[in-house]
């Protein structure tokens, strides 16, 4: 396959860019239509208690979403102003799709004790389909913002599905803004020239085009999540970058041989073009896990991001071998370097950790548990508006309600579903949890009860009681929804499913290794010392957002939970990213291996020929990730240190120290395999032989 890659490639180099070039078009031009389609209902999961009494609710509730509008900074007695706002309430509660505008100045606990600021609640009709719920919800924020006062901020329901999309879009062309520039400057000093630094850029550019794509096709047929957007494009960008420049390397390393450019750029795709298909699959079979999980926004995520990660393999695979082929000639090969100079630095880093393997084995596998140890402790939960960056509409109502109102103004209340039949005595227990309880009847016959819960919305008294409520309703047909809920459900999903998306994952990547290797221990010491890396990495993350360390530096301050979001797409993403720069190492090893039979001098040759690779990838990525956390999203800043730390980690400490030093431990026992196994490997594995180097090519540098 990649032969037949590279032959096309190379024969009709121009009309595999053109076809590119259109790809790239439609990305940028189709593919943006995703920011109007973003959802920020990520605990959703369908089947579940919770979803189910919403499903119910949808069906014979009359009333539907609601948002609400914050006026502060003046007095909201003064006469005037209060003429102002009743216009405004009369005026919304006539817009088509209202269902009810409680007055502010007659209801109990919407104007502020001190007369400095009162909330607007706007509570739309139920059923309403979304041109119609949009049109509605426009309307009344647009009426709401036209009030004569210093801060007029409305935000919740759809709205604020808008406003993430909107800051999501923004923070998106922010980060390209930054971290383009940067890693064009890097790359130039990768590689000492214009054409082969922009190459890799050419393939990042349609890797944030794929990412566009692919999420706009999903949004046909499932929500996609806000955070979607900068995750998706954040990998996308830092993948691309990384697969073209190890082509990039190998391409001028080639070039050292041979003066035929076509040539060199086969060799190219035969040699790193195989191991960015193994490392793409790797990523994508990593993201596989998040399908295990019912949730609509895991499941949208993985299916998305292994898109956007087989988009960059193929535009590695295709769009840079054709732009080689066109314009490789004018690219300088790489600099002959005395025998031994080359990676001097990784190849000592390589004899040092196997000279002193139970040492360096004892010093950095401590050192990184203790720093997982947070991840023990690891709590999550939904977040609100806290979670924003200031200068975001849905914050700064958020803030004004907290200086304003009593704590748990504006929390979202539980919601118990009584269906026809409940036993009035059960209904008396639950209503007594609660002394604000709310009750009304719907038709149908069925009930509804709101309580308050204490604290916050996702708080332990919150999601405490929830378990009440379902401890003490018994076999009554009674069910509970809300966003408190909806987290405990959303808990309870990732408890029951997350060890068969780790058998999963696992599975896959032991099967990929294997028919990488032909060896069945280094795919068992990879997976150990990549969750070492790991969780070193979400345990950092922890420590800084869940404990509040350090977190000001970030623009964050102490939450005492991560976001749901985090965490299950920092292991996911993190653990591929890994496999990534182990089979650069290991592709480097292999070949090395092949052409000496010495194991023990391939781990040396190996690091020597990949750890510059490796080590400039890690550094460019980690840029990308720096880029998207500029936005102050909270949980982009959570997802984005956790795969920072994990990239830098795991390509300094663990490939540098940690693989040579195991792979000495091992020794020749690296590469075993059962004969069975070996037998299978040699007949369907990655088992052809390294093509022996080239004598030098002598000519005219170009």
């Amino acid at each position: 396959m990649l032969a037949t890659l590279a032959r096309t490639a190379t024969r009709r180099p121009l009309t595999v860019i053109l076809l590119w070039v259109l790809f790239l078009l439609l990305g940028f031009g189709l593919g943006t239509g995703v920011f109007g389609r973003l959802s920020d209902n990520v605990p959703e999961v369908p089947g579940t208690e919770s979803e189910r009494a919403a499903q119910h609710l949808d069906g014979v509730d009359p009333t539907g979403d609601s948002i609400t509008g914050v006026v502060e900074g003046v007095a909201v007695l003064d006469p005037a102003l209060r003429t102002q706002v009743e216009r405004a309430v009369a005026d919304v509660r006539d817009i088509a799709g209202v269902a009810a505008v409680p007055d502010p100045y007659a209801t109990r606990g919407l104007v502020a004790e001190d007369g400095q600021a009162l909330l607007v609640s706007v509570t739309l009709q139920g059923g309403l389909d979304d041109e119609d719920e949009e049109a509605a919800v426009d309307a009344a924020a647009t009426r709401i913002h036209q009030i004569d006062a210093p801060e007029v901020h409305v935000s919740g329901g759809s709205l604020l599905g808008t406003q993430l999309g909107e800051r999501a879009q923004e923070d998106v062309r922010n980060a390209e803004l930054i971290s383009l520039p940067v890693v064009l400057a890097l790359l130039l000093v990768i590689f000492g020239g214009l054409r082969a630094a922009g190459l890799p850029l050419m393939v990042a550019v349609s890797g944030i085009a794929g990412a566009f794509l692919a999420l706009f096709g999903f949004s046909q047929f499932t929500d996609i999540s806000v955070y979607a957007i900068q995750v998706t494009t954040m990998l996308g960008l830092g993948l691309a970058v990384d697969y073209a420049l190890l082509m990039v390397v190998r391409f001028r390393e080639e070039r050292r041989h041979t003066a035929d450019v076509v040539e060199a750029v086969h060799r190219t795709v035969e040699q790193a073009g195989r191991t960015v298909l193994f490392s793409g699959l790797t990523v994508a079979v990593s993201l596989t896990g998040l399908l295990v999980f019912p949730s609509v926004f895991l499941r949208s995520m993985g299916l998305a991001v292994a898109a956007v990660v087989v988009i960059d393999m193929l535009a590695a695979l295709t769009l840079l071998p054709a732009l080689l082929t066109k314009f490789g000639a004018k690219i300088a090969p790489a600099k002959e370097r005395p025998e031994g100079e080359e990676g001097r630095l990784f190849a000592r880093l390589a004899r040092f950790a196997a000279r002193r393997r139970i040492a360096v084995v004892a010093v950095v596998v401590p050192v990184l548990l203790v720093l997982a140890l947070p991840v023990t402790g690891m709590r999550i939960n939904i977040g609100g508006a806290d979670q924003l960056p200031s200068s975001t509409e849905a914050r700064q109502l958020y803030d004004t309600v907290d200086a304003y109102f009593p704590p748990g103004t504006g929390v979202s209340p539980i919601t118990v579903v009584l269906k026809p039949g409940t036993d009035p005595a059960t209904a008396d227990e639950i209503r007594a949890l609660s002394p604000d309880a709310e009750t009304r009847e719907l038709p149908g016959g069925t009930t509804v009860m709101e309580l308050q819960p204490p604290g916050s919305v996702d708080g332990d008294a919150a999601t405490d009681l929830v378990k009440q409520v379902r401890d003490l309703r018994g076999d009554e047909p009674i069910e509970v929804t809300g966003v408190a809920a909806r987290l405990v459900d959303f808990r309870d999903m990732l408890s029951d499913r997350a060890p068969w998306a780790a058998v999963t994952v696992l599975a896959g990547i032991f099967a990929l290794l294997f028919a990488f290797t032909g060896s069945v221990l280094i795919p068992l010491r990879t997976i150990l010392t990549t969750l070492l890396s790991l969780g070193a990495a979400l345990g950092v993350v922890v420590w800084v957002f869940q404990d509040g360390h350090l977190a000001g530096l970030l623009g964050s301050q102490e939450l005492g939970a991560l976001s749901l979001t985090a965490p299950p797409l920092i292991v996911a993403i993190a653990f591929g990213l890994a496999m990534d720069y182990e089979l650069f190492i290991l592709a480097r090893m292999r070949e090395a291996r092949q052409q000496t039979g010495d194991d023990q001098e391939a781990v040396v040759t190996g690091l020597r020929r990949s750890g510059r690779v490796v080590t400039c990838a890690a550094l460019l990525l980690a840029v990308v990730f720096g880029a998207f956390m500029t936005g102050g999203f909270s949980p982009i800043l959570q997802i984005g240190l956790g795969l920072t730390l994990a990239v830098l980690i795991d390509a300094t400490v663990v490939r540098m120290l940690l693989v040579p030093a195991t792979m000495a431990l091992l020794g020749r026992y690296a590469w075993w395999a059962p004969k069975p196994l070996r037998r299978a490997h040699d007949r369907f594995g990655l088992s052809e032989e390294a093509a022996p180097a080239p004598a030098p090519y002598v000519g005219n540098r170009v």
